[in-house]
């Protein structure tokens, strides 16, 4: 039976599933409240005296590079280096200690100062709020005086480094060093300030290079094992330009667990950081990154041409600092930590199955963490609604708008709705909901238009250009929303998984819909955060919100909508339809339109050119322009590569095999 199997699979299931949390607005500080009535000079260089790690000095950056280069691993490793290349050691330890010059930050309080004062300038240009927890800085505070504190803030923009610094200089806690891209250091100028406010700089990718990966992971380890500051660094790697969270990066995770795991440290405390912005600086950007524009070079010039976003009203910014997770307990009955002492500590090794597992799992525990932690505003819900009617009036060929009335009131059920499910949203009660999403579509007046009571997405119009570049400025707008609307995915994505389950399933037998729902959990698990391990468990959470909301009755075998429920479940479908045609159309382009021999740099411009067409000639009915996202075309590509419908061999990938069973099941939800 499928639901003993369940129960005994929950039971003896050790992966982690987040809990909803309650989280009250009023435990909220706005920290540009003071700063709009105070003198922003005097709070840049009023006395500042931060709590430390057992209260020990701060470390001279000099000192720290001594540490590292005179530490035993680097020593073992440069010896290593030395009788596999055959030069001398002398000038191995000469790239070392050039490599850690390239890297290492130079931390200096003036520069804090000067970025203190600046950014007080202009966040209270661009921002109403930074609004911050207080229970979560207390929480902080204790955690590093007791151990080595780990943060690991969502990253959906350039500005989150510089505001967690700030924030944390506010509250006179430890500022952290912090992991950052070499793009960065290219900057003139800019570089070398972010260096001296706790940037350290590594390579995108070491690659074979093992005298770079030991200067950069014991370098890390002796900042966290000696607790001169926190470390900071990003658990998705990069920037998110969907603003849906990405699929965790395990190599700094690894690095800042292994003094615990050695027996180095007693403990290491892991502290999920959920930033959310009310509106996002570079939304445009990302869009166009995702339709194939490069990307801008980083550079000071580029800085200050960037200086007009000064002029826009960005909204309101919540930063939840989480509660602090102990590796030490998270390890527990986890990893047996005597296979560490089978050799000496300072050689490396390459981490075991068990120890992998761990880790992953972790790394999948706090970005759901901080997912559960992100502060959601009404334009989420706003954005979800308004793509959904663009999309079903584009099928029904008629005018692609909504009367603001009837937005108004689709909003309040989602509202509802949504924090029946454990959202945590920031939803103004003291103003009538036609006032909080009016409110909301002027500070997104970029992204909608409203007229004569009646609202649509903001195409340009008017202008002549070619079809195609029509459809990528739509796209533009399309993608732009789409970024506000994957805020909220987190929350829907398990009762929405099951809602097209129910759909593609061939009858409302629980088992049928539960194969079905493991089936597109298999297949997103590249898209969304799903952890590795829990079908069952996403399966029972999915049933029962939708059972608790009143959507759904499970009478002995079977699944029944309540006639209530066809709306919800309407809803829920078709946010994850977009996605599934995105999978269902590079599955098409690989039996219909790729070659032997494509590359994988070339495989998303191949894919969008195939799009583009069939969008303009109606080929296929492609009724969602996110599937030109690049982000999702690479995701669909990941999940053929791992479900084996895609063949990838020596940095190429093959697309004469394609598993037609897979084609059919996916294919079987709506056809393209």
């Amino acid at each position: 039976m499928l639901w003993k199997t369940i129960a005994s699979s929950m039971q003896s299931s050790l992966v982690y599933i987040a809990p909803l949390v309650t989280i009250n607005l009023y435990d909220f500080e706005d920290i540009l409240e003071e700063r709009r009535n105070s003198s922003d000079l005097r709070y840049a260089l009023r006395c500042y005296i931060p709590v430390l790690y057992k209260e020990l000095t701060p470390c001279k950056a000099s000192e720290l590079k001594s540490m590292v280069l005179q530490s035993d691993q680097l020593r073992y490793v440069i010896n290593q280096v030395c009788k596999e290349t055959g030069m001398a050691a002398d000038e191995v330890q000469a790239e070392a200690a050039a490599i850690l010059e390239e890297m290492a930050h130079r931390l200096q309080l003036s520069t804090i100062r000067f970025f203190a004062f600046t950014l007080s300038k202009v966040f209270k240009t661009l921002f109403r709020s930074i609004c911050v927890n207080e229970e979560g800085i207390q929480r902080l505070q204790q955690a590093i005086h007791e151990h080595p504190v780990v943060l690991l803030p969502s990253h959906r923009s350039y500005m989150d480094f510089l505001l967690m610094s700030y924030i944390l200089y506010t509250y006179d806690l430890a500022l952290p060093v912090i992991a950052a891209g070499m793009d960065f250091m290219a900057m003139k100028f800019v570089g070398e300030m972010l260096r001296m406010s706790g940037a350290f700089f590594i390579r995108r990718s070491f690659g074979g290079d093992k005298l770079y990966w030991a200067v950069f992971s014991e370098y890390v380890k002796t900042m966290l094992k000696n607790g001169f500051a926190p470390v900071e660094f990003f658990l998705e790697g990069t920037r998110s330009r969907t603003c849906k969270s990405l699929t965790p990066k395990l190599g700094l995770l690894n690095i800042v667990m292994d003094p615990f795991l050695k027996g180095e440290v007693f403990d290491v405390s892991l502290v999920p950081v959920s930033i959310s912005y009310e509106r996002i600086l570079e939304e445009a950007l990302y869009a166009r990154e995702l339709l194939g524009v490069p990307k801008p070079k980083e550079s000071t010039s580029g800085l200050f041409k960037a200086r007009k976003v000064l002029s826009e009203d960005y909204g309101s910014i919540h930063v939840y600092f989480g509660q602090p997770v102990s590796v030490r307990s998270l390890a527990q009955n986890r990893v047996d930590r005597c296979q560490f002492n089978l050799i000496p500590r300072h050689i490396p090794r390459k981490p075991g199955e068990d120890i992998h597992s761990f880790v992953n799992d972790s790394a999948y525990r706090l970005v759901r963490a901080q997912e559960e932690n992100m502060v959601l505003k009404p334009w989420v819900l706003l954005a979800s609604l308004l793509l959904q009617n663009h999309h079903q009036m584009q099928v029904a060929e008629q005018k692609q708008e909504m009367a603001l009335d009837e937005l108004t009131e689709q909003a309040v059920w989602l509202r509802d709705l949504s924090r029946q499910y454990g959202a945590f949203l920031h939803w103004p009660d003291h103003v009538s909901p036609s006032e909080a999403v009016s409110s909301s579509l002027s500070l997104h007046r970029g992204l909608v238009r409203i007229s004569e009571g009646r609202v649509q997405l903001a195409f340009e119009q008017g202008f002549t250009v070619t079809p195609e570049e029509e459809l990528l400025n739509q796209a533009v707008i399309i993608l732009s929303c789409a970024s506000y609307r994957n805020q909220a995915l987190h929350i829907f994505l398990r009762p929405a998984l099951l809602a097209s389950a129910i759909h593609t399933a061939s009858s409302s037998n629980k088992q049928e819909v539960y194969n079905s729902f493991s089936f597109l959990r298999n297949m997103f698990s590249n898209e969304f955060i799903l952890c590795p391990g829990a079908t069952v468990q996403d399966f029972e959470e999915a049933c029962y919100l939708l059972v608790k909301t009143g959507a759904l009755q499970i009478n002995q075998q079977e699944f029944v909508v309540t006639e209530r429920g066809h709306r919800t479940l309407g809803f829920l479908t078709r946010m994850l339809d977009p996605f599934l045609q995105g999978y269902q159309v590079v599955c098409r382009f690989l039996c219909e339109d790729a070659t032997e021999g494509l590359t994988e740099k070339q495989f998303v411009p191949a894919v969008r050119k195939f799009i583009i067409r069939h969008i303009l000639t109606g080929f296929c009915r492609l009724r969602y322009t996110e599937v030109l996202s690049s982000d999702l075309q690479k995701n669909s590509l990941a999940a053929l590569l791992r479900l084996g419908a895609v063949q990838k061999l020596k940095g190429w990938f093959s697309t004469f095999f394609v598993n037609s069973d897979f084609l059919l099941q996916t294919h079987s939800h709506k056809q393209v």
